[in-house]
Formats: C-alpha cells, sequence, structure tokens
C-alpha cells in the first residue's frame, strides 16, 4: 500500500470518492420523526455515521442504541457524548420492538453506549431487548453491537442465550494502537469476547470491525485478520476513520477504494464467510446483506457435510 504523508491541508480536505450523496426525502424524515416520537437513539445520528442518508433515506434501516445516549468510556475516535449515564429505561425494549414492527424491517442492529456503571454492563437489557424484537417480529433477524461488558462471561453469556441472529463486537484498531485509541478496552479482552460467544453458541455467527487511517501498518492490518479468525470469527467489515471533530484523533491517511477491495480480497482468502470493504463502509453497513451471506455460508457448509461419507 502507497503512504499517505497528511499535510494541513490535505488533513481538511477529503478525497473525492468520500463525498457522500444526501437524501433527506420523506423516507428519511418520516424515520427520524418516529425514533423522536419514541424517544429512541440510533448510532447513526450520535456517531455522525456518514451513510445515514442512504439507510434512512432509500433502505429504510437503522441501528438502534439502547442504554441512553451518553457513554461512560472517551474513546478518542468517537462522537457519541461521554459523562454520567442515566438511570435505565426499563420500556426501552418494547419501544425499540414496536419500532420494528412500524418500519417493517427484515434486519435490525441492535448497539448501546457501554455502561461500565452497571454490574451486568447492560446485558440484560440487551437479552429483553432481543426477545421482545422476537416476540413482536419472529421473522426479523437480529444483530447485537456490544461493548466488551467488562470481559465478564456471565454477561456475554446473558446476550447470547438470548440468541441473537449474529453477535458483533468491534476489535476497531489494530494491537498496537488500541491503548491510544479506545478507553478502557483491550484488545485480547475483545478478542476473547468474541472467542466465548462462539464456544457459547457456536451456531451464530460472529463479527467485527476495523478501521483505517490512524497511522496503522498493512502487517498490522493482516495481523487482526488472522487474529480474528484464530477466534473463529466469521463475518469482517473494514472502513475508513473519519474525525468527528478537532477534539478527535486526526487522520494519517485516507485509504483508496482500490486498497480496500485488495483487503476484502486478502481477508476473503483467510476463511472469513463474508466481508464487507469501502471508504464508507461501517459495521452495520448492509448488515442485511451480511447476515443473507452468512446465512448461506452455514447452508453450503451444512450441505457439504451432508455429502462426506462417513469415514
Amino acid at each position: 500500500m502507497t503512504s499517505c504523508k497528511p499535510t494541513k491541508t490535505e488533513h481538511q480536505r477529503k478525497p473525492e470518492w468520500l463525498k457522500i450523496k444526501l437524501n433527506t426525502n420523506d423516507e428519511y424524515k418520516g424515520l427520524k420523526k418516529l425514533m423522536r416520537e419514541n424517544n429512541l437513539n440510533t448510532v447513526c445520528e450520535e456517531a455522525k455515521c456518514p451513510n445515514i442518508h442512504e439507510c434512512w433515506g432509500s433502505r429504510r434501516t437503522a441501528t438502534f442504541m439502547i442504554l441512553g445516549a451518553i457513554c461512560t468510556r472517551a474513546c478518542r475516535f468517537c462522537a457519541v457524548k461521554t459523562g454520567l449515564p442515566n438511570e435505565l429505561d426499563l420500556a426501552e425494549p418494547e419501544r425499540v420492538a414496536d419500532s420494528v414492527v412500524i418500519m417493517n424491517l427484515k434486519h435490525v442492529v441492535v448497539t448501546a453506549v457501554a455502561r461500565d456503571d452497571l454490574k451486568d454492563g447492560g446485558s440484560e437489557v440487551f437479552a429483553e431487548t432481543i426477545r421482545a424484537i422476537r416476540r413482536k417480529n419472529p421473522f426479523t433477524s437480529i444483530e447485537v453491537l456490544p461493548s466488551d461488558m467488562g470481559g465478564i462471561e456471565q454477561n456475554i453469556r446473558n446476550i447470547m442465550d438470548a440468541k441473537p441472529d449474529i453477535l458483533n463486537h468491534n476489535i476497531e484498531t489494530v494491537r498496537r494502537l488500541t491503548p491510544r485509541v479506545r478507553a478502557r478496552a483491550k484488545y485480547d479482552r475483545s478478542l476473547e469476547l468474541l472467542r466465548r460467544a462462539k464456544e457459547m453458541q457456536p451456531s451464530i455467527p460472529t463479527k467485527s470491525s476495523l478501521m483505517l487511517g490512524l497511522g496503522e501498518t498493512h502487517e498490522e492490518i493482516i495481523e487482526v485478520m488472522d487474529d480474528l479468525r484464530a477466534n473463529n470469527v466469521d463475518i469482517m467489515t473494514i472502513g475508513q476513520y473519519l474525525q468527528p471533530s478537532k477534539k478527535h484523533l486526526p487522520v494519517l491517511k485516507y485509504y483508496t477504494p482500490a486498497e480496500f477491495g485488495e483487503l476484502r480480497k486478502i481477508a476473503m482468502s483467510k476463511g472469513f464467510s463474508h466481508c464487507e470493504a469501502g471508504p464508507l463502509v461501517r459495521s452495520s453497513y448492509h448488515a442485511d446483506e451480511q447476515v443473507n451471506a452468512a446465512a448461506k455460508q452455514r447452508q453450503l457448509q451444512g450441505e457439504e457435510l451432508l455429502a462426506t461419507p462417513n469415514s
């Protein structure tokens, strides 16, 4: 991969391929109105996702953010507010489930702020949200994206026992940069969560995301892929880090679409069932397509096992 030394001008001007087409149509406005009326938070808004107009305006999909809008951590890449969280809203799981009905979603992503103030890390609310969606939307597939839950096994089990269709936990960056980029998180603890989740529910696909442009090397990116596969992660997404504000970490490199295409090929060659890679790719980007790809992969693996004669 080519190197890209940032200058002040270059740092402020994004490449042509990062320009976003706004789509503030009736679908977008209607979905935003629905979120406000139901007092719901979305990571689409709180994290300033660059794909919000595409997802809300064209695909009519969204990623719900439960457990409030204030995070107990202050990661240097993230735009979500940090501070002392509010009390738990125990009616939130039902409101999320009702909104999924109204939106008629085929696939829903549920994420949350980190709640280090809670002994269970918010895992029980995650589990109840999964169960509420299942009751009211039995044909909707559910992806959850929790924090590392403090590394406590029971917190992970609470979520996995509710049986989401995909367990997603983001590694975010390479091992060397983790202490600088992610507040309180640990690289190996994230890998451990992904491994434990797979051990608890082997049939449920696991997924993780990596953002680029923070100073990582090509070799370190490959190391992350190998570490994820060593812990049986099925799906990987790779995207470009974009600086949310001047107080956040600066972008040190803008990767080209061709470079992302190269990385996707490498990831697939290492055994991931699906890899989404591109400048605007985020963890929840085209998540509906990823769950379908994972389901097809499981089906093919099942057919191969049936076709294999007993030795």
